[in-house]
């Protein structure tokens, strides 16, 4: 069972009665870009969504239901289609970065004053592991105000194109992190990418959704939340004997 931080009650911690064994404040915290930083309801990946659809009925001649098929086969067998396109159609990558992320950011998302509070109060080195391109994350981290908090962006170039959930990529990102798991959280808002991270030991937060996976060990209602639980593991509030 998952600890919860309620929404109505940001401070409040429930605690199950059986206690986490992963009760200890982390080193470094990794947090996913799209749809963890921000709402889902903002609207940006539904934006990038409908240009990856536009650039396989653009550039391979796709129908729109040809497409959209397509991107879920690619989804589900290689974690993203930008994945399954290099793996069978042999594309140029950077070319589809740009043009899948050619999204109107700016329009979307604005400054996240309780976001940047939340990650000032945080003394732990802060870093992003995004399945996009670095160029999108600079652009949504400083439409956000938050772009300063975070010492590194781990993006998919930096993972030799290798994404998230594919469990080579975790190894990879702590090798270049030079940091141990247990001393490692990953704030996500996708379970599946949490499940490799629990495997190798790294404390795991999922955002703005519910689950009873064995992966989850955290759950926040909005990803500001985050600068409770941490101030709640650092004084050992949020579990441990």
């Amino acid at each position: 069972m998952a600890y919860h931080i309620h929404r109505t009650a940001p401070e409040r911690i429930s605690v199950p009665a059986r206690r986490p064994k992963l009760a200890v404040a982390p080193d470094i915290i990794i947090f996913d870009l799209d749809e963890t930083l921000y709402p889902r309801q903002a609207g940006i990946m539904q934006a990038i969504g409908r240009r990856i659809t536009a650039y396989l009925e653009q550039f391979l001649g796709l129908s729109h239901e040809e497409a959209l098929a397509l991107r879920q086969e690619y989804i589900q067998k290689h974690g993203t289609t930008l994945r399954g396109l290099q793996i069978h159609r042999g594309i140029d990558a950077d070319h589809y970065l740009e043009f899948v992320h050619d999204v109107p950011v700016e329009e979307l998302l604005r400054y996240d004053e309780r976001l940047d509070r939340a990650l000032e109060s945080i003394d732990a080195s802060k870093v992003v592991f995004t399945n996009a391109s670095r160029e999108h994350a600079e652009r949504v981290l400083n439409v956000l105000g938050i772009r300063r908090h975070f010492c590194r962006i781990v993006d998919i170039r930096d993972m030799d194109w290798v994404s998230k959930p594919h469990p080579s990529a975790y190894p990879r990102l702590l090798a270049l992190l030079n940091a141990p798991a247990e001393r490692c959280m990953l704030v996500e808002d996708n379970v599946r990418n949490l499940r490799p991270a629990a495997q190798l030991g790294m404390i795991t937060v999922l955002v703005d959704a519910d689950s009873d996976d064995e992966a989850v060990h955290y759950v926040i209602d909005e990803v500001w939340q985050i600068g409770s639980l941490y101030a709640a593991l650092r004084h050992g509030a949020a579990g441990g004997e």
